[in-house]
């Protein structure tokens, strides 16, 4: 039986594909995905415990300009945590560090660099390697990106460590998500993790769905959207649809010397919460 927790633990959430249009532009034209990642914003804002930082996975725009990175800066502007900024298939490099220009884990000598960067939080290590190919909705991992996530992983063996990026390596079974997911990469990227096995999370994106796997030795976890969300079919050739089911982002929490556990929280203020003292003791 596990211990009852008496300290509170470090926190971090994980934020993805918030999709952020132009002001007066919606999302295939139906989704009003500047709202969506406000409340999402309040959300965390309501934590009881509050995050280290607030990672986001990826497809920042929906089409990256910067009118929309512009309009991002300034809806994950109330965050009081540092915020670190992946791209996904839909952003573009040069654009994001341009409007973000004062965030200095994204800055390279040349803007169109791949993204990678590391975070340092207590007892925890974030290692963001990017997969995005330009121009294209489908993501790799060449010898270069490989080569600099191996290298990173090597230097700090002893620290546990989460692995972010936004194309997940593991088919879903929803075929049109999988058809534009990492296509070159996967199998070295496997080798890299098994011969590390202080990476205790590998964190995407790209799927507008919550799913985990057992890969590589660890655990693997995809964040929902904070907007829409791809609709759930995992009959032959579907996953090319999206839904409105409930949006939300995933909590990253843990203890030094403790495991690492997400949370699915969802966006929209729900009701509670109630004591379950008092009530029947069959209740829960």
């Amino acid at each position: 039986m596990p211990p009852t927790k008496t300290t509170q633990p470090f926190v971090f959430v994980q934020l993805s594909d918030t999709h952020i249009t132009p002001p007066g532009e919606l999302a295939y034209g139906r989704v009003d995905t500047a709202a969506y990642l406000a409340r999402a914003v309040d959300a965390v804002r309501r934590m009881t415990v509050a995050p280290l930082a607030a990672l986001v996975t990826g497809d920042l725009a929906n089409h990256g300009n910067p009118v929309a990175y512009q309009r991002l800066r300034e809806l994950l502007a109330p965050l009081t945590c540092p915020v670190y900024l992946l791209p996904g298939n839909h952003d573009d490099r040069a654009a994001l560090r341009g409007v973000f220009h004062d965030h200095a884990y994204l800055q390279a000598a040349d803007p169109a660099d791949f993204v990678d960067f590391e975070v340092e939080l207590p007892g925890l290590r974030i290692v963001a390697t990017d997969t995005v190919v330009a121009g294209a909705a489908h993501g790799a991992l060449c010898a270069d990106r490989l080569g600099r996530l191996e290298r990173r992983l090597a230097a700090r063996r002893e620290v546990p460590t989460l692995v972010a990026m936004h194309h997940p390596p593991v088919a879903s079974f929803l075929d049109y998500m999988d058809n534009i997911g990492l296509r070159e990469g996967s199998e070295a990227l496997e080798a890299i993790v098994r011969r590390h096995p202080q990476v205790v999370r590998i964190a995407c994106g790209h799927l507008h769905r919550c799913v985990q796997a057992h890969w590589a030795g660890t655990v693997l976890q995809t964040a929902p959207s904070t907007a829409h969300q791809v609709w759930m079919d995992l009959s032959p050739g579907r996953g090319d649809g999206f839904g409105m089911d409930p949006p939300g982002f995933l909590v990253h929490a843990w203890l030094p010397g403790q495991a690492l556990v997400t949370h699915l929280s969802f966006t929209e203020e729900a009701q509670g919460p109630w004591p379950f003292k008092g009530a029947r003791a069959d209740a829960h």
